[in-house]
């Protein structure tokens, strides 16, 4: 058996765009949700890579291919007095899972977390994705289940909005 190919992982730039909305597809997919993609690739382009772009993505490579990708920003807790990170969104591509790009991907942010003195770094995981449940959990990470997410979007979000 071959040693798997040493990952590496580098911050992505405007002209990856493309390759990340493939990846996005990809996990929308996976999360069986993939008609809720509504973004292309300019859109992507605007929101991670343009001049008030809020959140960071980063792009995993073996051997030179890129297998997978994070999307993350920082959000703020009230409670500890500074900033947190937040996953918004952590992929790699089926055929390359256990290779290790995962965990590098998360180690990768928290380090970024705690080098910038982060409280937390948060995300959510579908209560039916039991690998990326146990993933996590074996990184270390505790669910809080004691939380209940919530969402106002679309037409609710208008709505509600205009009072």
């Amino acid at each position: 058996m071959a040693l798997p190919a040493a990952v590496s992982i580098r911050v992505a730039s405007a002209d990856d765009a493309a390759l990340i909305l493939r990846f996005i597809r990809e996990l929308a997919v996976y999360e069986k949700a993939e008609s809720s993609v509504q973004t292309d690739q300019a859109g992507i382009r605007a929101s991670l890579f343009g001049p008030d772009a809020k959140a960071h993505a980063l792009i995993c490579e073996a051997d030179g291919e890129a297998i997978g990708y994070a999307v993350y920003f920082y959000n703020y807790s009230t409670w500890l007095g500074r900033n947190g990170i937040y996953l918004e969104d952590l992929y790699v591509s089926p055929e390359k899972r256990g290779s290790g790009a995962g965990k590098a991907l998360l180690q990768h942010i928290a380090r970024i977390a705690v080098a910038e003195n982060c409280g937390r770094f948060e995300w959510s995981v579908l209560d039916w994705n039991e690998p990326a449940i146990q993933f996590y959990q074996a990184a270390g990470a505790k669910p809080q289940s004691e939380w209940t997410v919530y969402r106002m979007e679309g037409e609710a979000l208008r709505a509600f909005a205009a009072g």
